[in-house]
């Protein structure tokens, strides 16, 4: 759990395994969760939902945010305490819920400032406290959102196909892509074969750069600005496979255009 701070890695994840709630200190940042874009600056707040993807894009040098990683067994003890209920059929869908920051909200931020420890790590002996009195103010807030903290079933099964197609971009293991479509693993390998005649992996990679090919070739768009989009880690990887699929690189598609 990442009690009280976020560890820089949080912010390069794109699956979400747990409910985060980020408020940000200082800077701003850009987030895309598949449907929607947001842009966060200090001052602001949210809660990334669980089982869900988005993308960071930081919009300055600075960026100081605090997070709250909420565990699956914290809010197990948390609903049984209170005895809260939740809807399974509740009408919150996006991947990310803006929170209305205020005087309370704001003066817990304050709050917790006497116990960093390190980046932004609580000293031991506050972590619950200071867990369990963010929680209760969230749900004073916004009552509804029980119906996503205290939903505990796995993520149901769902069209495949259709998930793929919308959601290739993202840079994740198969055993996530697994995940959020309900299936387990040798499953998911099973429905993908049958539905694309291909791995998941050579899949992935051969609608990534279909897609560079289209944005290069028809958008004129630098391969520079698109490669991370499209779920390429590096430049140069991106470089060796678009040539490996195609048998020209992307500098000598661009020369071609150019005439």
């Amino acid at each position: 759990m990442v009690k009280g701070g976020i560890a820089t890695d949080i912010l390069k994840e794109q699956f979400i395994p747990d409910h985060i709630f980020i408020y940000v200190v200082k800077g701003s940042l850009r987030i895309f969760d598949g449907n929607k874009r947001y842009i966060f600056k200090w001052g602001d707040a949210f809660l990334l939902r669980k089982n869900t993807l988005v993308k960071f894009e930081l919009l300055e040098d600075i960026f100081e945010p605090v997070a709250f990683c909420f565990e699956e067994s914290f809010l197990k003890e948390f609903q049984q305490k209170h005895s809260l209920i939740y809807d399974p059929n509740s009408g919150i869908v996006d991947a990310l819920i803006e929170i209305k920051t205020n005087t309370i909200i704001n003066s817990f931020m304050e709050s917790i400032k006497p116990y960093h420890k390190g980046f932004m790590e609580l000293q031991k002996g506050f972590e619950d406290l200071k867990y369990n009195e963010l929680l209760l103010i969230l749900l004073l807030e916004r009552p509804d959102l029980s119906d996503i903290l205290f939903d505990f079933a796995a993520p149901a099964k769902i069209d495949l196909m259709a998930f793929m197609n919308k959601n290739y971009k993202f840079n994740i293991g198969i055993l996530d892509f697994a995940k959020l479509t309900g299936r387990s693993l040798s499953s998911f390998k099973r429905d993908f074969k049958n539905l694309f005649n291909a791995t998941p992996g050579r899949w992935l990679t051969k609608k990534r750069l279909e897609e560079a090919y289209f944005l290069i070739n028809t958008k004129h768009q630098k391969p520079v600005d698109i490669y991370l989009d499209l779920g390429f880690e590096s430049l140069s990887h991106f470089s060796v496979a678009f040539k490996k699929e195609f048998n020209l690189t992307p500098t000598k598609l661009i020369n071609e255009i150019r005439g």
